[in-house]
């Protein structure tokens, strides 16, 4: 009997030792893994504080150029009218121009944008053709407006472009390609006298047709990209004066050329050692 308790006695002590080991072992595995996360994640973390440290670094770089730059820019720059930016290198540009227009025109400007008018538009004319009367060029904050008649592109009750647009077309490609991210809009404009053929129904067929014909020109002639253009029919619904003569109704006929450049580039395209 005793032999008997003996060993059960043995037998549970075995059997509590043996459990006791297995929880070891496991408790030292958890902790060895747990050391392997732990050194993993200081690793990681001084990774992430080297590159914080870098891009706080950059940051403060920028910041630096960034208010150096300001400094110049301020320095370098002019508002006009609240609507636009000149560099003092264009404004020289254009002091220069305004020398060499009509006087009784310049009289007449009173702000510097009414100067930058000026100067745009006279570079432009000449650049372009010698009749200044069939072109007219305006700014709108810094939308430049080109007012071509259509007696310097079509003939007359045509669509069809004429050759001595070439020179007008060219030089106006040369300024919207100077741009990549400029948009173009081609506006036909006509008089109001109606026009009912087999080619045109009637004025709004006539002013479309005419843009399109100008806009299919610049693409394939001169390269603009025709996702920058568009081409709009305005018919007789915009005139520039009353349609109760000849002349004015010329006046009425006519391609407008909506463009927003960069006026640096604008005027630097634009000089010639001729004028």
């Amino acid at each position: 009997m005793k032999k008997t308790v003996l060993i059960s006695s043995l037998s549970i002590i075995l059997l509590a030792s043996c459990v006791s080991k297995k929880k070891y072992v496991a408790l030292e595995t958890d902790l060895a893994e747990t050391k392997s996360v732990l050194t993993k994640t200081q690793v990681e973390k001084e990774e992430l504080e080297t590159k914080v440290s870098k891009i706080e670094a950059r940051v403060a770089e920028y910041n630096e150029k960034i208010n150096s730059l300001k400094e110049v820019n301020d320095s370098q720059y002019t508002s006009v009218d609240d609507v636009a930016v000149m560099s003092n290198n264009t404004k020289a540009k254009m002091r220069s121009t305004l020398t060499k227009v009509d006087p009784s025109k310049l009289a007449e400007a009173k702000t510097l944008q009414d100067s930058m008018n000026l100067a745009v538009s006279y570079h432009l004319k000449k650049s372009i053709a010698d009749e200044e009367d069939d072109i007219n060029v305006d700014i709108d904050k810094t939308v430049v407006m080109i007012n071509i008649s259509d007696k310097m592109l079509f003939n007359s009750g045509s669509y069809r472009v004429s050759s001595k647009a070439n020179t007008i077309l060219e030089k106006l490609a040369e300024v919207i390609n100077s741009e990549p991210s400029m948009e173009v809009m081609v506006e036909g404009h006509t008089d109001s006298r109606t026009i009912s053929t087999e080619m045109f129904q009637d004025n709004w067929d006539l002013s479309v047709k005419r843009a399109t014909s100008i806009v299919r020109i610049l693409q394939e002639k001169y390269n603009v990209d025709p996702a920058k253009m568009i081409a709009a029919g305005r018919s007789s619904y915009l005139p520039l004066v009353d349609n109760d003569s000849k002349e004015n109704r010329a006046k009425n006929r006519r391609t407008k050329i909506v463009i927003i450049p960069n006026l640096d580039k604008f005027f630097a395209l634009l000089e010639s050692e001729n004028l």
